[in-house]
């Protein structure tokens, strides 16, 4: 697979806000000029293997007595993970739902453990899902995530259809992708047909990707112990002023966004050579420590990545999703 992209050589730059200290495109004045030409970058996707996978949609659940405290000591009862959530939507705001870690559209998975794994590992956001049984049998949907389980989006009058059990078949593909022109950034559960549709430049040798949003780390939250193949990490959203002083509080589900000083290959760590580029794949939460989720898609050292600023840089558009 080749992806197309634009080499830009900046001849003259103002820039109308500093951003951390990555070279970034993003807000550039009208007196930028720039030289664009089309180029082309490698990846191994002739070498990946397609395989189907089977999960079954997920009934919501809840601890007894169901009551989750707050950020200010209020314990509160409200919608949360799992199960077919019909009116929330990629593309949707991640905040002001009356709900805990909301998941737009279905959420699947299989009680057998080790199918429940093989499903973390091998589903790959972008990919083709296909409800196999039921009154939404043949309909195609597309992975959006992952979190405690994967998500898939359906067109509305699918998911008005669509039962709890029903089994999805998932046509994994994206395990492995790397990029052969950039060996030192890892690509993480991306279907290759995502990476070729994002909007990807080169700038002196260093690949920059459209993100939406940046996400300083000192507010990641609960996930960082976890490894960045299985399941998603949170922001804490709990200091609400500092959530809107950032305007992270505009994020929207499914919105490519950046961590700065974060190394995801391994795990969830801080390194201020590193940057890691995500998806926000669920919305906001009540809970301490917890907050909106990311999924890790990309991550390596800042002299081979980095980004730009665009609001257009959301799942929603780059796949040309439809409610």
């Amino acid at each position: 697979m080749v992806i197309k992209l634009q080499y830009t050589f900046l001849l003259k730059v103002t820039l109308n806000q500093h951003q951390s200290d990555n070279f970034v495109i993003c807000n550039l004045k009208q007196t930028s000029y720039f030289n664009i030409m089309n180029s082309t970058i490698k990846t191994n996707e002739g070498k990946l293997i397609k395989m189907s996978i089977g999960g079954y949609v997920t009934q919501p659940s809840f601890k007894n007595p169901g009551y989750i405290p707050d950020n200010d000591g209020k314990s509160v009862i409200y919608p949360g993970m799992f199960g077919v959530v019909n009116n929330v939507k990629v593309g949707d705001k991640a905040f002001g739902w009356a709900g805990d870690h909301i998941e737009p559209g279905v959420s699947i998975d299989s009680e057998k453990i080790n199918e429940h794994f093989a499903l973390h590992y091998l589903v790959c956001t972008g990919n083709k899902a296909i409800v196999r049984s039921g009154d939404a049998k043949g309909k195609v949907g597309i992975v959006t995530g992952e979190h405690a389980r994967n998500l898939i989006h359906f067109d509305q009058k699918t998911l008005d259809k669509i039962c709890i059990g029903d089994q999805v078949d998932i046509i994994t593909h994206g395990r492995g992708l790397k990029l052969i022109d950039f060996p030192e950034i890892e690509i993480k559960k991306i279907d290759p047909n995502l990476l070729k549709a994002m909007n990807i430049k080169v700038i002196k040798g260093k690949l920059i990707i459209d993100v939406a949003i940046e996400l300083p780390i000192r507010i990641m939250g609960s996930g960082a112990e976890l490894n960045s193949e299985y399941v998603d990490q949170d922001l804490m959203s709990g200091d609400r002023q500092l959530m809107k002083k950032l305007k992270i509080d505009e994020m929207k589900l499914g919105d490519l966004i950046v961590i700065n000083h974060a190394d995801h290959r391994w795990g969830r760590s801080f390194k201020k050579d590193y940057v890691s580029i995500a998806i926000c794949i669920h919305g906001d939460s009540v809970m301490t420590g917890h907050g909106p989720g990311i999924m890790t898609i990309m991550t390596g050292k800042k002299q081979y990545l980095g980004w730009s600023i665009s609001r257009d840089a959301n799942l929603k558009k780059i796949l040309k999703i439809k409610k």
